[in-house]
């Protein structure tokens, strides 16, 4: 196989869509990306909450969108300021790492990555996938277990897990 041939079946198989390089000499001017609606992040942002508040603890939610940008944020009345930050931070490491951030907690032993500013590798954060394609974190903080957190989270996920698998990502 020459180097233009493995080159070609390289792009066709790295490249968004998977085929274009077949197709055209250049890449698309545009790409599709798949978001959350905004109803979408809202859901699992109160089904995380109401999670928590059924194992009474009051929490903060907060849903990032694949910029790591907040979508949702919500704060039940009792909650600690802290908790925002934290939340989004979780939410953020989960998505920026395509992990549960209870999964990263003995990864980094020899590393400095948890230091960078935005990351927190505490339980409760969970990515937001589809059909392979990553749409953002869910985030929750402010219960005395970290477990806690975590069961909410994964609440929120699954509050709108079949919509997601049946928009195919």
């Amino acid at each position: 196989m020459g180097k233009s041939t493995l080159f070609l079946a390289f792009a066709c198989i790295a490249a968004p869509g998977g085929l274009w390089a077949a197709n055209s000499e250049h890449p698309p001017a545009m790409l599709t990306i798949k978001r959350l609606s905004l109803e979408s992040a809202l859901t699992m942002a109160k089904a995380a909450l109401e999670r928590c508040r059924d194992a009474g603890v009051q929490v903060a939610v907060t849903v990032i969108d694949r910029g790591g940008h907040p979508q949702v944020v919500l704060r039940d009345v009792l909650t600690m300021d802290l908790a925002l930050t934290v939340s989004q931070q979780k939410a953020y490491t989960a998505m920026s790492f395509n992990t549960a951030t209870s999964e990263l907690e003995n990864r980094f032993s020899m590393f400095s990555v948890p230091k960078i500013d935005g990351v927190l590798i505490a339980r409760g954060g969970l990515p937001i996938t589809a059909g392979g394609t990553i749409l953002g974190g869910i985030g929750v903080s402010g219960s005395p277990d970290g477990k806690i957190d975590e069961q909410c989270a994964q609440a929120g996920v699954d509050a709108i897990q079949d919509e997601l698998e049946m928009e195919g990502g």
